[in-house]
């Protein structure tokens, strides 16, 4: 008997183009790093990060897209409090960190979208990832590259992006 719904399978934008739709795999502050398993239809805890390292921001996929590394496309989750996996939060894309892995000799595009909750109250008025401090940028960036290598893989950020950017990623996102 299936009882959950298959978040994978859910709408990119719920029927509004300017809204996302984003499924938490992993809440903010968490040093566990959940995924969803589409073969088991849970979410299941893929590693732990070492003591010290925890997601900076939530971090989730966004339903029925495949990314160059044929994933789901990743968004980073701007958010008052965090979110437990599997929940869908309806959001605002601010933009894109566009970056690079590389694995093994093989290099691929990874990309991260930058969103907001539309329910945050305190990140409501930043619209564009030129909005965030470019401090606040580098350490994210870092946090990728450091997550990366974790996994022996290279990471090279290659640059953040605004909105139109991010929504012509998630629309040729849905195409594949």
């Amino acid at each position: 008997m299936k009882v959950l719904a298959d978040p994978s399978a859910l709408s990119p934008t719920n029927g509004d183009d300017d809204v996302l739709q984003v499924i938490i795999e992993t809440p903010a502050k968490s040093r566990n790093k959940f995924a969803f398993d589409p073969e088991q239809g849970i979410f299941s805890l893929k590693k732990t990060l070492p003591a010290g390292m925890v997601f900076p921001y939530d971090f989730g996929f966004v339903p029925k897209t495949k990314g160059d590394d044929g994933d789901p496309v990743d968004v980073l989750l701007l958010m008052d409090e965090p979110a437990h996996p599997g929940v869908a939060v309806k959001a605002r894309i601010l933009g894109v960190i566009e970056g690079e892995q590389l694995d093994g000799k093989k290099k691929i595009r990874n990309d991260r979208l930058v969103a907001v909750a539309i329910a945050s109250q305190s990140y409501a008025s930043i619209q564009s990832v030129d909005d965030l401090p470019k401090k606040w940028l580098r350490e994210v960036g870092m946090f990728f590259v450091n997550y990366h290598k974790l996994e022996g893989k290279e990471y090279r950020l290659l640059g953040c992006k605004g909105p139109k950017t991010a929504k012509r990623l998630v629309t040729s996102s849905q195409a594949k």
